[in-house]
């Protein structure tokens, strides 16, 4: 299993405020195993984008549109998005319940079911 990645965070200042820059090719093929096939300019895309439609959906990889060296726009056919938000949504309820352990917010699964119990025999 790979170590959780730090992505480094590019920020140039523009009169006050600090705009973040994302990472840029170099950086995703080496820590996020994408494959320099995977990566492709703005007027790849601008030229091939039927070509690419049918790509994504028969390889079910992302692909990665850069723009002036920069990672811009990250491509996914409709399964994989599915499949992905799916993942999220999961992580994010994990991520609840990993919450309410931490603030004690739980209850014995005796007590559930002895409330459960009680229910039952009141209807």
């Amino acid at each position: 299993m790979r170590s959780p990645v730090e992505v480094p965070l590019h920020f140039k200042e523009k009169g006050k405020a600090l705009c973040f820059r994302p990472p840029g090719r170099s950086f995703l093929r080496r820590n996020l195993m994408i494959q320099s096939t995977q990566i492709k300019p703005i007027s790849y895309l601008k030229a091939h984008a039927a070509e690419i439609v049918r790509h994504l959906a028969d390889q079910g990889k992302p692909l990665v549109i850069t723009q002036n060296g920069d990672a811009k726009v990250v491509m996914l056919d409709v399964e994989s998005y599915e499949k992905t938000q799916e993942i999220l949504a999961l992580l994010k309820v994990l991520a609840l319940g990993m919450r309410q352990i931490e603030e004690g917010k739980v209850q014995s699964a005796e007590n559930i079911v002895d409330r459960i119990r009680a229910r039952r025999k009141s209807h």
